[in-house]
């Protein structure tokens, strides 16, 4: 059963390390957040399952890993300059201020000021002498560089329509209204795919996506029941847009996207590219003519067509979110309350625990190491040496963070060869020998 609310999942990511306040000790800063021992080892199971299935298990995507810091001429070209903004107005009464349409119920219409457009992006000075012309931006968005890199991925591939490019990496903006915890702050990460296609075939293409990314959101725990798809009316799309399929999703503070598949046509592609004349683009896009790139194939007819793009773009912080409510349950076990992250076994910050049961035997302790190693050898995750408090509290410390199973270590597997595996969810115990231990643990993954 996922969270009542957003303040236990605060609680919980604070208590075992998954989430902190950036500079907590200063007080800490709005909109930004550290994430800690666990909160790192899920944030980045996430980003894996994604590569794997868009990058690994598909034969038509290639990566990339392109820089943060964005020439203003590409943000220009792409529209951000001019379109990546949100309306600000100032309450009088408080002296806060809000997007327009984020007003809360306690300012007073009378009270707002004009609305005001407010730029969304970071500028930064790049060289020694910041004359105000030596600037460039930290990334609104992880697609810009995909597009300017379109040529280089072809050249470098021979790939031809349709395949796609994928990147995970940071983006920022400036946002004016911040809001329950990690879903909307400044500093982000995303897991972003602009997949090209021949103009005609982009709407069947559009159609797979968003079936393909509801599946993937499924296998990494999200109940279908608490997803939702909202076709982005006509008068709410992008610049760039065709079409848009959000995929919502119930979290504990409401009703929110959490992944947006769109189809941005030739807009992209056709506004970095040079000669647009030549190109009998279907979108509006500003003329360019600092581009020394032509962004586009030659068909059958030995004709330049520019591809269109669909693309699937989810945020990584909205994603560890979800997720975590989604694996939040509290049971009651011998009348009293267990919290047990039932996440799936790929995305568990660790693996498996592995428990000596006296704490203080030497030879149990380093049996239990021998086997801690072992295991932390198959590449499978982190492998956690626990030998902290008793063997219930460990037990239901790992049950809180979400660890599969607990693996204890006790006289008999000196004896014997054997060891105690426990299920988190069940909490059911077996005996298993030593030899069987690898491949039951290689089971869960």
């Amino acid at each position: 059963m996922p969270a009542k609310n957003i303040d236990e999942l605060i609680a919980l990511c604070k208590r075992r390390g998954f989430i902190f306040q950036s500079s907590e000790i200063y007080g800490g800063t709005q909109g930004l957040y550290d994430y800690g021992p666990l909160g790192v080892e899920l944030k980045n199971n996430i980003k894996n399952s994604w590569w794997k299935s868009i990058v690994y298990e598909r034969d038509d995507v290639e990566g990339l890993d392109a820089s943060i810091l964005t020439k203003p001429v590409v943000l220009r070209h792409s529209g951000h300059e001019e379109t990546f903004t949100d309306p600000l107005v100032d309450c009088k009464s408080c002296g806060e201020r809000f997007r327009a349409d984020q007003v809360p119920d306690y300012c007073k219409k009378e009270d707002l000021t004009e609305p005001r457009q407010f730029n969304l992006m970071f500028k930064t000075n790049v060289g020694p002498i910041d004359d105000g012309k030596t600037f460039a931006y930290l990334r609104p968005e992880t697609a810009q560089q995909i597009f300017t890199n379109f040529k280089n991925v072809v050249d470098s591939t021979s790939r031809n329509v349709p395949f796609g490019i994928a990147q995970l990496g940071k983006a920022f903006r400036n946002e004016i209204t911040l809001k329950s915890f990690i879903f909307r702050v400044r500093e982000f990460e995303q897991m972003e795919l602009e997949f090209f296609v021949m103009p005609g075939t982009d709407e069947e293409w559009h159609k797979e996506w968003v079936d393909l990314r509801l599946d993937w959101w499924e296998k990494q725990g999200v109940s279908r029941k608490n997803l939702e798809l909202y076709d982005v009316p006509k008068d709410e799309l992008a610049h760039y847009s065709k079409a848009t399929i959000d995929i919502m999703y119930k979290f504990p503070h409401g009703v929110e996207e959490l992944e947006g598949i769109a189809n941005r046509t030739d807009f992209d592609l056709g506004s970095h590219s040079k000669d647009q004349k030549e190109l009998n683009l279907k979108s509006d896009v500003i003329e360019n003519n600092e581009s020394n790139a032509k962004l586009a194939l030659k068909d059958e007819n030995n004709e330049w067509v520019v591809p269109f793009v669909i693309e699937p773009s989810a945020g990584v912080d909205r994603a560890v979110l979800a997720i975590l409510n989604e694996a939040y349950n509290i049971e009651e076990v011998d009348g009293k309350e267990r919290v047990v992250l039932k996440l799936k076994p790929h995305l568990s910050p660790i693996k498996a625990a592995v428990i000596p049961l006296k704490k203080n035997d030497e030879n149990i302790v380093a049996k239990a190491k021998e086997i801690k190693t072992k295991l932390q050898k198959l590449g499978l995750g982190r492998v956690l040496f626990e030998n902290s408090g008793n063997i219930g509290k460990n037990y239901r410390r790992h049950d809180e963070v979400g660890t599969p199973v607990c693996i204890t270590i006790d006289f008999e597997t000196l004896e014997e060869n054997t060891v105690t595996i426990r299920d988190r969810d069940t909490m059911k115990q077996k005996r298993i020998s030593e030899k069987e231990l690898e491949a039951e643990f290689k089971k869960l993954f």
